[in-house]
């Protein structure tokens, strides 16, 4: 072997630098690699980036706001990320779901709490997510690596698992009260998808239960911290970052034995054109990206005069309505149809966060759930939400900046069509991305791997798919 050979197979290199792509330079990094990460913004972070939008000193995070799986991810819980600026900040409620006729639903980190809250729904509510809040670490263990593997604790995952293939709309059954059917089901609608489908409840139980264990967090100064951190940690171990560097092909790279990408299929097909095996390829070109987000970023004098006292003191706000009105709205979303009153996603960092505002005036970021590609304007539609919930609530914006669904592409090739999550969450997909295979991250090139959130487990800023993807390319080097 050759001096030359022997360096290029102790080389490796990163296309993205978003928190996937961070995560496995760091594993491999750490293993002895001598790794470089090219990105294509000028920025690094990719959905946990921050900065100003509108008035000066109120800080907004461009996508990413609220970490559950974050804080609770298996590999970037092994990393003293403290030591490298990110620290974890909690409101007072973690989450807080208002119903029409003034109330609201409010988790907290407490199982018990949360319970004593929801009154006859309570019982209900202890008896299936005690055990699970009980179980998160094992849980986020288990579920956040590829599934067609033998689990470690098997027994504990097949409890889950009994819930978890059922659709939510048999597991919100559970529940009689609008508060309590309400919050289930707005962590329901993180699934971006029918509520009716199969496993249509997984989600919701695991966020609900790595919630409970871990809480709702922000990352302090903004979600960039996360990725600041992690590239920081990246150059205490050798690695390098190049920023404005958009990779078009292999051969932009300079020579290594292992590549990831942290990119959405159609793109990683693009950048490894012929090399790829046609059955792959075809995989990768037609892959299914699921619903749009579309965001609305509001700085807000005073903050918002939610109705609902929960909501006032919860860092986020979920606005749907009734179990049914959520439903609805997926559905339609799911259809390709913009429903009038759509699920949002609220984030209210500066109660965890407060150096996120500049005097009383606060940010407060939505998200809508929006059909693939939708090219209207969902302001309006969102703003009506928060005046059902928060009568006033127009009159006390200073400031809004909207993002469509085309916008969201722009800034991140790798949410197609405003697909924040890397892909369509369909029963299949939610075990099984981008393709069915024993080795999801394996291209089917030797050394070439795919670490995006279109891998398993999915999308968040915890890190996994780059983790698990920087795991296998060691295995293939024997080093794992």
């Amino acid at each position: 072997m050759t001096h030359r050979t022997r360096q290029e197979r102790d080389s490796a290199v990163v296309v993205g630098a978003g928190p996937n792509g961070l995560a496995a330079a760091v594993t491999l990094a750490r293993s002895g690699l001598r790794v470089t990460v090219f990105e294509a913004a000028d920025e690094i972070g990719g959905g946990v980036r921050s900065g100003e939008l509108s008035v000066p000193g109120v800080l907004f995070d461009h996508c990413s706001s609220t970490h559950v799986m974050g804080a609770g991810s298996p590999y970037l819980r092994t990393l003293d990320l403290a030591a490298y600026g990110l620290q974890w900040c909690r409101a007072e409620i973690d989450l807080a779901h208002p119903v029409d006729s003034g109330g609201a639903g409010a988790l907290y980190r407490s199982v018990a709490r949360t319970a004593d809250g929801l009154g006859p729904d309570g019982p209900a509510w202890q008896r299936l997510f005690g055990p699970l809040a009980a179980d998160a670490e094992v849980l986020t263990e288990a579920v956040m690596r590829p599934l067609l593997r033998v689990p470690r604790h098997p027994l504990r995952l097949a409890r889950f698992g009994l819930h978890a293939v059922q659709p939510a709309t048999l597991v919100a059954r559970r529940f009689r009260t609008e508060e309590g059917r309400g919050l289930f089901g707005g962590v329901a609608a993180h699934l971006f998808g029918p509520l009716t489908q199969p496993f249509g409840a997984a989600i919701a139980l695991m966020i609900i239960a790595a919630g409970h264990r871990f809480g709702w967090p922000v990352a302090k100064g903004g979600s960039a911290a996360i990725a600041r951190a992690l590239a920081a940690l990246l150059r205490a171990e050798g690695g390098r970052i190049e920023t404005g560097t958009k990779i078009r092909s292999l051969d932009q790279l300079p020579p290594a034995g292992t590549v990831l990408l942290d990119l959405a299929p159609a793109g990683a097909a693009a950048v490894l054109g012929d090399r790829l095996p046609p059955r792959i390829r075809r995989a990768y070109t037609r892959y299914r990206h699921g619903p749009g987000a579309f965001k609305l970023d509001l700085a807000v004098e005073g903050g918002v005069p939610w109705r609902a006292e929960a909501c006032r003191r919860a860092g986020t706000v979920h606005l749907g309505g009734s179990f049914e009105q959520i439903a609805h709205a997926e559905r339609e979303v799911w259809h390709g149809r913009m429903p009038d009153r759509p699920f949002l996603l609220v984030s209210q960092q500066h109660l965890a966060d407060p150096g996120r505002s500049a005097g009383d005036i606060h940010p407060v970021s939505a998200y809508a759930h929006v059909p693939h590609g939708y090219r209207g304007d969902a302001t309006a539609a969102m703003l009506a939400q928060f005046q059902r919930f928060a009568p006033g609530t127009r009159e006390r914006i200073v400031a809004a900046t909207a993002t469509s669904t085309a916008a969201l592409e722009r800034d991140n090739a790798n949410f197609i069509g405003g697909d924040i999550i890397g892909g369509a969450n369909t029963p299949l997909r939610l075990t099984m991305r981008p393709r069915i295979a024993l080795d999801p991250y394996r291209t089917g090139i030797p050394g070439v791997f795919l670490c995006s959130a279109a891998t398993p487990p999915g999308a968040g800023a915890h890190g996994m798919s780059g983790h698990n993807a920087a795991r296998s390319a060691l295995r293939a080097l024997g080093r794992q």
